[in-house]
């Protein structure tokens, strides 16, 4: 187990530092391996998008610290290899990271902003919705 220097250390931003230890841990297992898996399924899965904005809004200095670790241990059980239901089961792989992830959003949900959706269709290669003046619709 790392003591809490080593973690404040190796986080480097004052803002993490003072996470709890489970945050912390959670943080570093989501920058290691989120991005590569989701990337790796992004295609297979339908609620990428919204994996990737709960990602940016878990590492953006506003989001709250509380958001930040529930959207945290969303993304953690989402790159953990031990599932519930195993990722390589046909169909059924990923609804217990989907269940994770809804419930997650519903409970934070109102702090992944706009900009992380943005920025979340710009990583997965995802055309920005064009929105058409009510007048022309």
């Amino acid at each position: 187990m790392t003591d809490a220097r080593e973690i404040q250390r190796e986080a480097g931003e004052p803002e993490r530092a003072k996470l709890p230890l489970a945050i912390n841990r959670n943080f570093r297992t989501a920058r290691r391996r989120f991005l590569p898996k989701l990337l790796k399924v992004a295609g297979k899965i339908p609620f990428a998008d919204d994996l990737a904005a709960a990602y940016y809004a878990a590492i953006d200095p506003a989001t709250p610290r509380k958001a930040k670790g529930v959207l945290l241990a969303a993304l953690a059980y989402f790159v953990v290899p031990t599932d519930a239901v195993p990722d390589v089961v046909a169909g059924l792989g990923f609804t217990d990271d989907a269940t994770v992830l809804a419930t997650a959003l519903g409970i934070v949900g109102a702090h992944v902003k706009e900009n992380h959706r943005r920025a979340a269709r710009r990583l997965l290669g995802i055309k920005e919705p064009s929105i058409q003046p009510a007048d022309e619709a």
